[in-house]
C-alpha cells in the first residue's frame, strides 16, 4: 500500500530555492513521488510513497522555518499515484494573482466538518465553491454556487461582478483541501465582507469524517493524483482522466465517439485543433514506445 499525504502551509520562506535540493534528495532517497511547490509564502503539494518515506519527508518539512504545526491529510492507494517526484519553485503556492492577499495576516472563521451542514443550511448564508469548473462538475455541496471559473486566478473578477448578489449575507466557502479558501477568505475580508467562513480541512476532511448518511456532499471530489476522484471515506471514485484535457471522465465516456485515448474526449473534442490532436497522437505513440522498451528491458533480466 502507498500512503498519500496532501499538505499545505503558509509561512515565510525568504529563500525557497535554498530549500529545494535537500527536499528533493530526501524524497528520491525515500522513494516518495508527487509534486511539492515552494514559494516565499510557503509550501503546497501531494506526495505518495511507503509509510516510512512519507514520515521522513513530513518530519523534514515540519523542521522548516515556521512549519512545526504543519497539518496534512492522508489516504491509501494500492497503486502508485504518481510517476515521479517534482519540487518546483513558484511565485505562489496557489495562484490567485492578488499581491495584497496575505493568509498569514487574517482568514475567515474555520468551520469544523461536523458544524458545516448547519451553517450552509442557514437562510442568511451563501455557499461558494472556489474550485475550477471541471472539479465542480463531478461533485459539490448541496446549494453551492459554482462561479464557473477556469482557474483560481479568475475568482476575484467573478466576485467583483457578482458581489451585489450577496449583500447582507454571510459567506461560506470551501475547496478540496482548504488552501484556496485561505486566500479567498482573506481576499473577501479585504473587500469589506464582515462574516466569512470556510470549511476546515476542505472537502477531503469532510468526506473522511462525515458519515454518508449525514452528508450534504453530492457526487465525487476531484483530486490531483491518479485516483482522479474520491467519495466518502476517501474511497477511490469511478472517474478516469482524459489525458487530452486533464478533465475527469467516467468509464462509459470512453465508449463515446469523441473519445480517443490521450487525444480527446466529449469535453474537449472541439477545444483543440487538428494540429493539436496530431501532436497528442504522436505523444501517445512515444509513451507507448517508451513503455514497450521498458517492458522489453525488464524481460531481458
Amino acid at each position: 500500500m502507498y500512503t498519500i499525504a496532501a499538505l499545505y502551509h503558509f509561512t515565510r520562506f525568504p529563500d525557497p530555492a535554498a530549500l529545494r535540493p535537500a527536499l528533493l534528495t530526501l524524497c528520491q532517497a525515500q522513494e516518495v513521488k508527487g509534486t511539492l511547490l515552494l514559494a516565499k509564502e510557503g509550501i503546497n503539494g501531494t506526495i505518495a510513497g511507503p509509510r516510512a518515506g512519507i514520515d521522513a519527508v513530513l518530519a523534514h518539512i515540519r523542521a522548516l522555518p515556521g512549519c512545526a504545526d504543519l497539518e496534512w491529510k492522508e489516504a491509501q492507494s494500492d497503486h502508485p499515484p504518481f510517476g515521479k517526484m517534482k519540487v518546483r519553485l513558484k511565485k505562489e503556492i496557489v495562484t490567485m494573482g492578488q499581491p495584497d492577499v496575505d493568509p498569514l495576516a487574517k482568514v475567515g472563521h474555520y468551520v469544523e466538518p461536523q458544524d458545516w451542514n448547519d451553517l450552509i443550511r442557514s437562510e442568511d448564508v451563501v455557499v461558494i465553491d472556489t474550485r475550477n469548473d471541471y472539479e465542480v462538475a463531478i461533485g459539490t455541496f448541496e446549494g453551492a454556487i459554482d462561479p464557473k471559473t477556469d482557474s483560481f486566478r479568475e475568482f476575484p473578477a467573478w466576485w467583483e461582478a457578482n458581489k451585489e448578489r450577496f449583500h447582507n449575507k454571510r459567506v461560506a466557502m470551501f475547496c478540496t483541501g482548504g488552501i484556496r479558501c485561505e486566500k479567498s477568505t482573506n481576499y473577501l475580508l479585504g473587500q469589506g465582507v464582515e462574516q466569512v467562513y470556510h470549511l476546515k480541512g476542505g472537502i477531503l476532511r469532510y468526506l473522511e469524517e462525515m458519515p454518508a448518511e449525514n452528508s450534504t456532499w453530492q457526487g465525487e471530489c476531484f483530486v490531483f493524483d491518479n485516483r482522479v476522484s474520491v467519495g466518502h471515506g476517501l474511497v477511490e471514485g469511478p472517474h478516469e482522466l482524459c489525458h487530452g484535457c486533464r478533465r475527469p471522465i467516467l468509464p462509459e465516456d470512453r465508449k463515446r465517439p469523441e473519445y480517443e485515448h490521450g487525444v480527446s474526449c466529449h469535453l474537449c473534442i472541439n477545444e483543440t485543433t487538428d494540429a493539436d490532436k496530431t501532436r497528442f497522437r504522436e505523444r501517445q505513440k512515444q509513451i507507448a514506445l517508451a513503455r514497450a522498451r521498458g517492458e522489453e528491458h525488464l524481460g531481458s533480466h
